[in-house]
């Protein structure tokens, strides 16, 4: 085999894609001992041509794998270069002494970084965070192809076979209908058309008077609580308080003051410590 083919194909376009999966697919699939000879000798010697040819051997599947995908408008391209990642982890990890066939070990990585990549790029708003949701995210994708709105009995089963609430279901069910709207205009809307983006109907409220004023005096309002805080303080507490937190440039430290009372630091922070709470009784009264 060539040292770099066919992974130096640019996928970037459709002929380099077509070009890439006719080249995979020329690829001579390898024999069951010819797998296992070339996996040990990239795990006990460290041999990363073997490694390479192992890689090379499985394309097919990756290329495979990502025309299940399809459906979801991402990419095959970007789906076959994630599925590739996929198989160089599987390549790593995979145990000839374990006597399975690489293709067999390798799938589940191969759909692994498909579905990661599917998970973060399919919407701008995440559609699927925990496992759970992960799972019912791709289930119901699936469903919803064939059956269009789910039924209350689809979603009881759907429910009892991936063991979430039927209220999960039901809010998958959602987004998975909803759509990203682009916040402005793009270049491709049509003049003659009216589209509502949100940039059309969404108030700037940071120069409204209103918004300014209220701004204004909640300002206003936290500058006397402060200022009522502070004088229901001793002397010595206002000072340590102001200079440690309200007065700008450089701040004294716990010794600094400790110096100027002729206490131990410790004592500094005791007493910053109750005067800070005492001031949060004030601010919340």
């Amino acid at each position: 085999m060539t040292q770099n083919y066919p992974l130096a194909i640019n996928l970037g376009t459709e002929a380099g894609l077509a070009t890439y999966i006719q080249a995979v697919n020329n690829i001579p699939v390898l024999s069951a001992e010819e797998e296992q000879k070339l996996a040990r000798l990239y795990h006990h010697e460290g041999d990363l041509d073997a490694a390479r040819q192992l890689i090379l051997s499985q394309l097919h599947a990756v290329v495979r794998t990502a025309r299940r995908f399809k459906g979801y408008g991402l990419p095959m391209a970007d789906l076959i270069q994630e599925g590739n990642i996929g198989l160089m982890k599987a390549v790593k990890n995979f145990d000839p002494a374990h006597g399975v066939r690489l293709v067999s070990f390798a799938i589940h990585w191969i759909k692994a970084e498909m579905y990661d990549f599917i998970l973060r790029n399919w919407r701008i708003v995440k559609v699927a965070t925990t496992k759970a949701q992960r799972k019912l995210f791709f289930n119901l994708r699936k469903s919803r192809a064939h059956i269009g709105w789910l039924s209350q009995d689809e979603v009881k089963e759907l429910a009892t076979n991936l063991d979430v609430s039927e209220k999960t279901v039901l809010e998958m069910e959602s987004r998975l209908s909803g759509t990203d709207v682009s916040f402005d205009a793009t270049d491709q809307d049509d003049e003659d058309e009216f589209h509502a983006v949100p940039a059309g109907y969404l108030q700037d409220m940071r120069y409204n008077p209103e918004t300014l004023l209220s701004a204004s005096d909640q300002d206003s309002n936290r500058h006397d609580q402060v200022v009522s805080a502070l004088a229901s303080l001793d002397e010595r507490s206002r000072d340590i308080i102001q200079r440690r937190w309200l007065d700008e440039g450089n701040k004294p430290t716990l010794h600094d003051l400790a110096a100027k009372y002729n206490v131990s630091a410790e004592r500094i922070r005791q007493i910053e410590k109750k005067a800070l709470s005492s001031m949060k009784g004030v601010l919340l009264a």
